[in-house]
């Protein structure tokens, strides 16, 4: 009931004006459950599929749509700050859906400098695996000891770069060249410009884009890059630089 969701809101935000709200919402409007008047936030199942099916089917254009969509020119949930996953304790673990674990880095480095709040499911930080059709059990598992790894070593720095970083936070966003198995956009405020660009093939690459800069530095390595119209990107690889 919406009303009832408007009084919720009422009663928790004069408890504490930064409370947070956030829905499971599965399909749907979200403008319909996050506005003003009733939730912050709701989950971003659209995007959660795009993600993962994006790497599957080696087609970029599923998720550059869909963030298009969402948070670009007119998109509509740019003022919703939706809550973003690539695995949770309804669905299948990330690891157990890629089809290529070399894909894993590029995955989360999409949820971290995608527009929205992102979300980690308990495990998959090291590459826990778990199949919905093997019960909850398989999704939802004691943990007894964490195996710190590569990836979560990868996880932990994408975290870090997204609190840093005002762009990515409450930045714009803008697609700036979209192919199957590369992608590249920008996430832009007054302050800073970050330009994050992907490659899901197992090969390098060459990817133009126009960047409106001269270069950009790399914001994990501190490297600058010249810009001529484009940039090399190693296999697998992503690449998050601030514009010149």
């Amino acid at each position: 009931d919406p009303d009832f969701f408007r009084r919720l809101r009422s009663f928790c935000k004069e408890k504490k004006p930064d409370f947070w709200l956030m829905g499971e919402i599965i399909h749907g409007d979200y403008n319909r459950w996050a506005n003003p008047e009733m939730l912050d936030s709701v989950t971003n199942y659209e995007c959660y599929k795009g993600i993962y099916s994006s790497h599957n089917d080696k087609n970029y254009f599923e998720i550059a749509y869909s963030l298009n969509r969402q948070f670009g020119d007119g998109g509509i949930y740019k003022n919703i700050y939706t809550y973003n996953f690539v695995d949770n304790h309804d669905v299948n673990r990330l690891a157990s859906v890629l089809r290529n674990p070399e894909h894993l880095e590029n995955v989360y480095n999409l949820l971290f400098t995608m527009p929205g709040v992102p979300s980690l499911y308990y495990g998959s930080e090291w590459g826990t695996e778990g199949r919905k059709q093997d019960g909850d059990a398989a999704l939802r598992p004691a943990v007894e000891r964490p195996e710190w790894n590569e990836l979560t070593d990868w996880v932990a720095t994408m975290a870090k770069l997204h609190r840093t970083h005002p762009a990515l936070i409450w930045g714009g966003y803008h697609n700036l060249n979209v192919q199957p198995k590369q992608l590249a956009f920008v996430r832009w405020m007054e302050s800073e410009r970050v330009l994050v660009a992907v490659n899901a093939d197992s090969q390098s690459c060459w990817l133009g884009f126009q960047a409106d800069a001269a270069g950009g530095t790399d914001l994990l390595t501190g490297a600058h890059t010249a810009f001529n119209g484009g940039a090399e990107l190693p296999a697998y690889s992503c690449t998050c630089w601030k514009l010149d």
